[in-house]
């Protein structure tokens, strides 16, 4: 994540005027603003105050989007409601554009962890969209008198509606990206289920012998948890389509005309390309952070079947010569700076880290979600940062694992067959026809002795090889099937 300041924003812009500052007053006083910056005085005093991760809203794109997205509405709203002129209207709306097109993202530099509930991250775009749109009407940056970030382009809204409703189309955003990584990880799973469809191979419970499968059986069962983990995902985003703009301070609507709750959410329907609509009571809505703590719950519940993905991926492969060896993953990089020829299955260990950060976010969600207070829930930054930095990195993984380990999966075929063939769970397979007698007692055997289930069976003439193999053969393994009775 890049470091924003004053220094590297007078670097990358050549429009200063000759003092190379301006002055800008709030509330507490006059402070000077970098001639060159689209932010202004309240943007600074928190980009002073809340110096912590170094990860600003503009590391988000979404974010910045969802902040355009909702003031291009508002000004939209505000027009037709004859509260805003037309070219201030046209002004705002022109400058959301631009940060909708990628422009400007720079001056959203205040960072993600902050006090105040997201009135600096509000304040920081109200900044931007009025400088800019002081540009577009004639005017110098800090004439407000004819844009002003509070009166006109904050107009109707308050932090505690647009923030949220902000978030939320941040996150609908962000749920686009995360579905098509998901989707690569799980057609990457699909294609393995079906290369490996008639590699018979040892199931395992409890780190056990289980009875036989496919290898791709498992890895059909790995595209199954990714999908169901997307169905889930998908239908908590709905959730999300309920906003509560109009809401302004606690949800009685204050400072907004009449019927501005209904129409800022049409007209912010119709720039977002989302079928929102207005929460059912604007108070809860504006207090109750419970959406954000489904989606966290729900990513927990993706994060958590991916890592278990990852989990099976590093035993099947584990060894090369003392572990199971079922499968060879992509050789990605040296495994270690003293062992010559060490591989690492560094792939999925990455992932299983993201996985846990992602699990690690849902409790931090959750607590803060917890803090609301009466009528606002004061800890929704951090709630911003988590879900949508966990939507970033758990879409980057999904990415990464699909293209840098499961589609160069190979699977050792012969070492699969030994495992089934020497294994005591192969006799589960052959109670339907020899009896669970006579399984138990070729099972004891083979442990006493270190023999094969497969060569004990032959020996003692209770099936014929070519019976064995019929009922080992990949296709009568995988569903439930007629067995034929033992011969004489």
């Amino acid at each position: 994540m890049r470091v924003i300041s004053d220094q590297l924003y007078r670097e990358d812009h050549e429009a200063q005027d000759e003092s190379g500052f301006r002055l800008e007053h709030d509330s507490l006083g006059q402070r000077e603003i970098p001639s060159f910056a689209y932010y202004g005085v309240q943007t600074k005093r928190a980009m002073e105050n809340f110096a912590i991760s170094g990860i600003f809203v503009s590391n988000f794109e979404h974010m910045v989007e969802g902040l355009a997205l909702t003031k291009k509405a508002a000004a939209l709203t505000n027009h037709q409601l004859g509260v805003l002129d037309e070219a201030k209207a046209n002004a705002i709306c022109a400058a959301c554009d631009e940060i909708l097109d990628g422009k400007l993202r720079d001056h959203f530099a205040v960072d993600m962890f902050q006090g105040g509930a997201g009135t600096s991250t509000n304040m920081n775009a109200n900044e931007v969209i009025a400088n800019r749109g002081l540009e577009l009407m004639g005017f110098n940056k800090g004439e407000y008198e004819h844009l002003h970030p509070n009166d006109h382009v904050n107009c109707s809204q308050s932090t505690n509606d647009a923030y949220p409703t902000s978030i939320k189309l941040a996150v609908l955003l962000s749920n686009r990206d995360l579905a098509r990584g998901m989707k690569e990880l799980k057609k990457s799973l699909e294609m393995k289920a079906e290369e490996f469809s008639d590699v018979l191979k040892m199931g395992r419970t409890e780190n056990q012998d289980a009875v036989p499968m496919t290898l791709g059986q498992e890895f059909s069962a790995y595209a199954v948890m990714v999908g169901s983990a997307m169905s889930a995902i998908e239908r908590t985003s709905h959730e999300f389509l309920a906003i509560n703009m109009g809401a302004t301070a606690i949800g009685t609507g204050i400072n907004s005309p009449p019927g501005y709750a209904n129409l800022v959410t049409e007209k912010l329907s119709e720039v977002s390309g989302f079928e929102l609509r207005r929460a059912e009571n604007l108070v809860e809505a504006t207090q109750n952070a419970g959406t954000f703590v489904q989606m966290s719950a729900t990513l927990k519940r993706a994060a958590v079947q991916i890592s278990k993905i990852c989990n099976d991926l590093r035993w099947l492969s584990s060894g090369p010569r003392c572990g199971l060896n079922e499968i060879n993953l992509p050789a990605m990089q040296p495994g270690s700076s003293i062992m010559p020829g060490k591989v690492n299955p560094v792939i999925p260990e990455l992932v299983n880290q993201i996985c846990y950060q992602v699990m690690g976010y849902d409790a931090v969600v959750s607590m803060a979600a917890e803090a609301s207070e009466l009528e606002l829930c004061m800890a929704e930054p951090i709630i911003a940062f988590d879900l949508l930095h966990g939507m970033m990195i758990l879409k980057n993984a999904c990415v990464t694992l699909a293209s840098r380990c499961i589609v160069g999966i190979e699977a050792n075929r012969d070492i699969c067959r030994s495992y089934v063939e020497n294994s005591i769970g192969l006799v589960t397979a052959l109670v339907p026809v020899i009896g669970y007698e006579q399984s138990a007692s070729i099972a004891k055997e083979a442990l006493k002795t270190g023999g094969s289930v497969y060569t004990l069976v032959l020996e003692k003439g209770l099936l014929s090889k070519e019976q064995l193999d019929e009922m080992l053969s990949p296709e009568n393994m995988t569903d439930p099937r007629e067995i034929p009775g033992k011969e004489g």
